[in-house]
């Protein structure tokens, strides 16, 4: 399996992805966390959109933007809930390290909804710290950082 940047006709199957992933937040929070409101089309045309595919079938999506001067931001990374299990996870973080030490970025950054409690475990396993909280749009945000591994 290999990480590339996300084309075009890769849309529709990222928009799905993304939906599937994070459904059943949506009670949770009370609304479709930010993800599943985005304009992937703009976000692959911008080359921000990466995609893990096995054959035709997409397997998961980060997208990745430089929000500020020293780090590389994680929009979002699903998997796709069959895939899930198989590393991907890590495999999509180190590609995003990999990204950010090339860039000469000494930070991975993201941020995720205060009730997503299951992420924020992952993310925290994974060596991010929380950093900061934010209210916005009526979502609780909650920012998390790591240092770039130097290779």
């Amino acid at each position: 399996m290999s990480i590339r940047l996300a084309q075009a006709e890769d849309v529709p199957a990222i928009a799905d992805l993304i939906d599937a992933a994070y459904q059943h937040y949506v009670p949770i929070i009370g609304g479709k966390p930010r993800p599943m409101l985005d304009d992937h089309a703009a976000r692959t045309a911008r080359g921000e959109n990466f995609v893990c595919k096995d054959d035709d079938a997409l397997l998961a999506v980060i997208a990745l933007t430089q929000e500020q001067p020293a780090a590389l931001h994680i929009f979002n990374i699903a998997v796709h809930l069959d895939a899930q299990g198989r590393g991907l996870l890590r495999q999509l973080l180190a590609f995003a390290e990999a990204k950010a030490r090339d860039g000469g970025l000494p930070l991975l950054t993201l941020y995720t909804n205060q009730l997503m409690t299951r992420n924020r475990a992952i993310y925290a396993r994974l060596g991010f710290a929380e950093v900061g909280t934010e209210e916005a749009n009526g979502y609780k945000i909650v920012f998390m950082q790591r240092p770039v591994a130097i290779a």
